[in-house]
């Protein structure tokens, strides 16, 4: 059963810069979820439900990866970020299934499972992660 819970101060810091913004597509990495944003950032998110917010050439410089899959995953960024969602080419970031404009986020746990609810006016996307599992999932959120 999900519970609501109070965001830190951190997390409030990071939510009020993506708010206003779009999830164009997502790849994850070492328990964590990088949401490629419109406006021109990635925001990280733990298992925990920690999160960051860097520019996205910076966020996949700083990734512990081969250079081959840092330029494919620059790559598929750029064709996101010019062309939106319905970019095709994409080999490593999964483009977001739905155009969600971050209006609200909201936060809820259920033990080891930590839930973060973004709400646009048309659409909702979900990000699910599991401390046990170490699963992490984004889904548009269904009615």
């Amino acid at each position: 059963m999900w519970i609501s819970e109070e965001t830190t101060t951190h997390q409030d810091h990071v939510i009020a810069h993506v708010v206003g913004s779009t999830v164009l597509g997502h790849f994850s990495f070492d328990e964590s979820i990088y949401l490629l944003l419109d406006i021109g950032f990635i925001w990280q998110i733990y298992l925990d439900g920690g999160m960051g917010l860097l520019p996205w050439t910076l966020a996949i410089e700083e990734l512990e990866v081969d250079e081959h899959l840092k330029r494919q995953l620059k790559s598929d960024a750029e064709l996101l970020l010019s062309k939106g969602i319905q970019a095709g080419g994409v080999e490593q970031v999964t483009p977001a299934p739905v155009d969600c404009r971050i209006e609200e986020v909201s936060f809820f746990l259920d033990g080891d499972n930590r839930l973060l609810i973004f709400h646009g006016e048309e659409s909702a996307l979900t990000v699910e992660t599991s401390i046990l599992t170490r699963a992490i999932t984004l889904n548009v959120k269904e009615d």
